[in-house]
């Protein structure tokens, strides 16, 4: 199939022009001035914005946690991350502690066969040991899985400890792979929540007042120094806070590069929402919500370089599930539904509102991961040769997002009423229409499954 995509402003990470695209089987063909190619298909994008389709690299789909499964799997999250202009997630395989990574990698694989839209994994490492340490290579070499996520809180479940975190270190600074983190002291925050528990603080807004911004600070400043001790390329996930921005901002001081990622629930809401008695379960998410000073201080570390990866850490329960916590928040499955809104939000509350340019959109919704994680140029940017993953976008138009018309498979909304202006119209996946009128054309299965490289601390 052939695609000429017409008159559209065509973004990138580092250039906006207008310009015809045109794409051939999964590939980006040509792109120019009135191009003259005789299309199987022709789309007017007139007063558009076309750009890379974003990747998403922070979500869990059909993920056993607490007791259950995140509500999304792979055909209903891939579906709704198309209709919100996201062509390609990262999703977190992990290891059982005790079993092997290969077996959790079958598991993941079998899970995500029915994917509509493209995705990767990152191998969550739980419990490393001398066999680990050669199946950790055997991902990277063999399998192009090339970051492996380690958490520093949840002990006795996903935690491995400063000695084991930093031989993995070791391990994939060798082999060419990537370390990212869950950065949060986990027994600050445990003691934290067994004392408010012990004094019969219960509801949601002790999920929050447990987990102090000075956990995650003191946590990435220690991840920060591990990585400067190993030489090992490292990512910190969903960054939440100023603390923990700044400690990252301190090893910039001794020229070390760390990439950090924030998620857009971080940037455009806050703590307050824990104050609705248990209607703040919604937002029951770790690390939790911030203050306003935070979102002001990612905005800048964003412009800054210091934030390169905006994702979601998509992770929803439906409401009955949330309710097993219902009276005691350290029983609420953690996480929410935010995958479909990510390119819109970041949208309309960075680029509409001059926070960020149209460039540093792309850079920060596409282009980077696809650099961090190994994919460039097949993903993440408008170019020839690269896959026919393309967003028309309309900038204009003004919408409100509910329940009633997301795709998520979750029976409420974290951004419920909330106006937003740009949306999603087209989608292309690998040269094929994925979303067009608010319809998803493509059936499960269609998601590919895409290897990835190596990388490097210096790839941006």
């Amino acid at each position: 199939m052939s695609i000429l995509i017409k008159n559209g402003r065509v973004v990138t990470a580092s250039e906006s022009y207008i310009a015809d695209v045109y794409t051939e089987g999964e590939k980006i063909v040509a792109i120019g001035k009135n191009l003259n190619y005789q299309a199987d298909k022709v789309i007017d994008a007139t007063d558009r914005l076309v750009f890379p389709g974003g990747i998403d690299p922070h979500v869990h789909l059909d993920m056993p946690f607490m007791g259950t499964y995140s509500s999304d799997d792979y055909e209903t999250g891939t579906r709704a991350a198309l209709h919100g202009g996201t062509t390609m997630v990262i999703d977190f395989i992990l290891q059982t502690q005790g079993d092997t990574l290969h077996n959790a990698l079958k598991t993941w694989q079998d899970k995500s066969q029915k994917a509509i839209g493209d995705y990767s994994y990152h191998m969550a490492v739980t419990d490393f040991n001398e066999d680990v340490a050669k199946e950790v290579v055997q991902m990277i070499e063999e399998e192009g899985i090339s970051s492996f996520k380690t958490f520093m809180a949840y002990k006795g479940a996903l935690m491995i400890d400063d000695g084991q975190m930093v031989q993995l270190m070791k391990v994939v600074k060798k082999s060419g792979g990537l370390v990212t983190v869950h950065a949060t002291n986990g027994d600050v925050i445990d003691s934290l929540i067994a004392k408010n528990k012990a004094l019969g603080n219960m509801s949601p807004l002790y999920h929050y007042l447990s987990q102090p911004e000075v956990t995650e600070s003191e946590a990435s400043a220690r991840f920060a120094d591990m990585l400067h001790y190993t030489d090992c390329p490292g990512y910190i996930v969903h960054m939440t806070c100023e603390g923990a921005l700044n400690a990252v901002r301190k090893a910039t001081q001794r020229n070390q590069k760390v990439f950090v990622e924030t998620c857009t629930q971080y940037l455009v809401l806050d703590a307050s929402l824990y104050e609705n008695d248990f209607e703040g379960a919604k937002w029951v998410m770790s690390p939790p919500l911030r203050e306003k000073k935070d979102q002001v201080a990612l905005w800048s570390g964003i412009n800054q370089g210091l934030v390169q990866v905006v994702g979601t850490d998509h992770c929803p329960f439906m409401w009955e599930q949330k309710k097993m916590g219902k009276n005691d928040f350290s029983k609420i499955p953690n996480g929410h539904p935010a995958v479909e809104h990510r390119m819109e939000l970041l949208f309309s509350e960075g680029v509409n509102k001059g926070k960020i340019s149209l460039t540093k959109y792309v850079e920060v919704s596409s282009t980077n991961a696809a650099k961090i994680f190994g994919m460039y140029p097949r993903k993440g940017t408008i170019a020839i040769g690269s896959d026919a993953d393309v967003v028309i976008f309309d900038p204009n138009k003004e919408h409100t997002i509910s329940v009633e018309t997301h795709h998520m498979n979750c029976d409420y909304s974290g951004y419920e009423g909330m106006k937003v202006t740009g949306k999603t119209e087209t989608v292309i996946l690998r040269g094929k229409v994925a979303i067009e009128n608010e319809d998803c054309l493509l059936k499960a299965g269609h998601g590919e499954f895409i290897k990835r490289g190596k990388t490097s601390k210096t790839v941006i």
